[in-house]
């Protein structure tokens, strides 16, 4: 998708700060974070929400999590970490592209704000 902000980042074309990349995903810290620590994990593939998970793609969403749990063991946070994805604009996601919150530290209240 070539208007997709996510899509975009993912193919180096808007800076990011990574966290985490890979030939599949990507895991970059987000601008506006609602925790301590706050990065999104994305496919490199646009898929728009978790709602377009099918068995074509579902093995996308286990390699996700295996890089969501090696992230939390390298940054500290094994013990106590949130992942959130929105699906949908009645469900708050704002950028049309699958993507994983994950948020760490003492404030990790969701929906933000």
């Amino acid at each position: 998708m070539t208007d997709c902000l996510f899509c975009g980042i993912a193919a180096g074309k808007i800076p990011s700060n990574k966290v985490y990349e890979d030939d599949t995903v990507l895991a970059f810290y987000d601008i506006a974070p609602q925790a301590p620590t706050h990065f999104l994990v994305i496919p490199k593939e646009h898929i728009a929400s978790a709602a377009e998970i099918s068995g074509e793609n579902s093995s996308l969403l286990s390699h996700i999590f295996e890089v969501i749990a090696k992230l939390a063991g390298e940054l500290g946070f094994r013990d106590g970490f949130r992942v959130v994805t929105n699906v949908g604009e009645q469900g708050g996601q704002t950028v049309r592209h699958l993507h994983f919150h994950v948020l760490a530290g003492r404030d990790m209240t969701w929906p933000p704000g």
